[in-house]
């Protein structure tokens, strides 16, 4: 089935062993557990057990108004948890009915291909140390740290952002935050070269990682992947693509297919949309200079907070404040389901409203929940030290395993 020995046991004199591949083990990269059967170090058989930090987001969701679930969504991804709040935000705003400014727009996607980008050096760089190459991970990271900056000084936050608004963003990007993104692409243009040299060529990296854990495209759809381990299989689906929001169709881009779909391929694709994101990025801050320079929401006074020194000043204010954020502004009766191309794959949100002050049900379509299935399966007859770099390049977010 997959590109690496069947096992057979077939001495019956054979003893097995028993092996807890976390929950709490630094291989397992977040806290869910393998219950591998070992025949010395050969996978026999395992189960899959999660449920370790589930808690139980959607179900917490139906009970808030629309603006209190941002902060849920952060808690999903929160490598690029930046997606997760516009995916949100774009799915009340499908539900509502709202068109965004393309400003608004640009500026969103600049946001989350940083977040994009950000992810990636986060799975590449410790797939690097799971084959024993530290230096990309520590060189890496400075990376990562920049885009934080950026984020910052947006929102004022780093890991969990909480960054934008239903209709937009809270604030205008100022020349710091323009000034900090630019730096990022330059710096970085020069860094993802430099990592790329560490180990595209790498003997070592490249034995370690190619043919391992190969799939085909059949089984990844059959097992409903989505993102860069469906595309690294040679599968070019990409939501941005196929089904465009936040105008990315008016962007040139490709998507990175690679060609076994092993963990090279996934290395290598993830390489390449990095290269790619900086490259929406160079465009949507080429398209925003020729917009208003002041917009940076839609006029949608009824579902967007208004300004903080209005709150404080103003009596009208005050009260949308309050009828916004506890959900007392009427919403129609409707059933919606928005997509985005999120860093491990295809994020979805699937909302039911009856037109209360809450969602009637929420279910949050989490790319790493689904991708993690075939991983007992596809481990069958793998050594111990070939699954462990496969699940790091199936790059699971317990945070998206678990809601």
């Amino acid at each position: 089935m997959y590109n690496h020995p069947v096992y057979t046991d077939n001495d019956p004199q054979t003893e097995h062993s028993t092996l807890n591949l976390g929950p709490t083990h630094p291989a397992t990269h977040g806290v869910f557990q393998n219950v591998l059967e070992m025949d010395g170090e050969r996978i026999v058989s395992g189960v899959s057990t999660i449920g370790y930090i589930h808690r139980a987001f959607e179900k917490i969701a139906e009970h808030r108004p629309f603006y209190q679930i941002t902060p849920l969504t952060d808690r999903l991804n929160y490598c690029s948890s930046p997606i997760n709040n516009m995916g949100w935000h774009m799915t009340v705003e499908k539900l509502l009915g709202i068109t965004t400014p393309k400003r608004v727009d640009y500026m969103r996607i600049i946001i989350m291909e940083l977040s994009r980008i950000a992810d990636h050096i986060v799975c590449n760089s410790i797939l690097g140390v799971d084959t024993g190459a530290l230096t990309g991970f520590t060189y890496m990271m400075q990376y990562r740290e920049a885009i934080y900056e950026v984020f910052e000084e947006i929102c004022g936050s780093r890991l969990t952002t909480n960054i934008g608004r239903i209709g937009g963003f809270e604030r205008n990007f100022n020349h710091i935050a323009f000034a900090k993104i630019r730096k990022v692409l330059k710096d970085f243009n020069y860094g993802l070269k430099e990592f790329e040299s560490l180990f595209n060529r790498n003997r070592i990296f490249v034995d370690r990682t190619r043919g391992v854990a190969a799939v085909t495209p059949e089984q990844a759809l059959s097992y409903s992947w989505s993102g860069p381990i469906l595309r690294a299989t040679g599968v070019d689906y990409d939501v941005r693509a196929m089904e465009p929001y936040s105008s990315y169709d008016e962007f040139d881009f490709e998507v990175p297919v690679g060609d076994n779909g092993d963990v090279y391929a996934r290395f290598l694709v993830r390489n390449e949309e990095m290269w790619q994101s900086m490259r929406l990025i160079e465009q949507a801050l080429n398209k925003i200079e020729k917009e208003d320079s002041s917009i940076f929401h839609a006029d949608v006074p009824a579902f967007y907070l208004p300004p903080k020194e209005e709150v404080y000043n103003n009596m009208e204010a005050l009260i949308y404040h309050f009828k916004i954020v506890m959900g007392e502004v009427e919403t129609p009766n409707a059933e919606v389901y928005h997509a985005v191309e999120g860093a491990n794959g295809e994020l979805g949100f699937y909302l039911v409203n009856d037109g209360g002050r809450s969602p009637y049900r929420l279910h949050f379509r989490r790319p790493s929940f689904i991708n993690y299935q075939m991983y007992a399966p596809m481990s069958r007859g793998m050594l111990l030290s070939d699954a462990i770099i496969n699940m790091s390049s199936l790059n699971v977010i317990a945070g998206e395993l678990d809601a």
